[in-house]
């Protein structure tokens, strides 16, 4: 045997092994910031397992602990494991997003889906968004989430943690189910103080013209008693503005 040859492994290695790879899966899906407590409660692994694959992790630079020392992000070691960052929107697709601005009261925002997760590529810079980590983690408490999950065969396998953020938010499966089922009956997303109780917004997919597929999403967003009494014609600039994106996107 040489010094490059593997070890074998003991039967309880292998199993180390998958869980490591979990912690590692898990703070891909959840984003920078996700704590011990969140990965052991989202795995279903021990709080004592959890910190001593995490502190393994460390050690070996796969993972780091952000400077408050409230969670983990990926390490030097895990760059090829990050996902890829969305590409910038063209600067045609930009002008379509601006012009809306000029036409309605709200914020409009932007998101790619080429991650797999929601990812704001174009924010208003009037109407600040929530979070970039909220949004990933937690699609199912906004609109673009929503229509990211409407799109998928089986939304349970992108959604990690049905989280309550605030009064409103929809975390029982079945009453998700049912707004799913809207969202790609209608092609209109809707939230109403889900994700923060002081904002509220609509959201419409962009498909590919080649082959239909869900490239991004187009979103209003503004105070939830004015999202929920939008009219018509708000609605109609948001599908008009979604299909003129559709070709400089998809």
């Amino acid at each position: 045997m040489t010094g490059l040859d593997p070890l074998p492994l003991s039967g309880r290695q292998p199993r180390a092994v998958r869980s490591a790879l979990a912690v590692l899966e898990e703070v891909v899906a959840a984003g920078p910031g996700v704590t011990a407590k969140e990965i052991s409660a989202a795995l279903k692994l021990p709080q004592a397992t959890t910190y001593r694959l995490l502190n393994l992790l460390v050690g070996e630079e796969y993972l780091v602990r952000l400077p408050d020392l409230r969670g983990f992000a990926l390490g030097r070691r895990s760059a090829r494991l990050a996902p890829h960052a969305a590409p910038a929107p063209p600067t045609a697709a930009r002008a379509v997003v601006e012009h809306l601005r000029g036409l309605v009261r709200w914020g409009v925002h932007l998101a790619s889906y080429a991650t797999g997760q929601v990812t704001l590529v174009d924010r208003d810079p009037d109407h600040p968004p929530t979070e970039d980590a909220l949004l990933a983690r937690y699609p199912h408490a906004s609109a673009l989430g929503k229509v990211l999950l409407a799109d998928q065969p089986d939304w349970r396998g992108v959604i990690r943690d049905l989280r309550r953020l605030t009064e409103q938010t929809v975390v029982d499966a079945t009453a998700l189910d049912r707004q799913l089922a809207t969202v790609t009956t209608t092609g209109l997303a809707q939230q109403f103080g889900e994700l923060r109780p002081d904002r509220g917004c609509l959201a419409v997919p962009i498909r590919s013209p080649a082959d239909d597929t869900l490239v991004a999403g187009l979103a209003l967003a503004g105070p939830p008693n004015r999202i929920a009494e939008a009219d018509g014609r708000v609605v109609e600039l948001l599908r008009e503005h979604a299909e003129r994106l559709a070709p400089l996107l998809g």
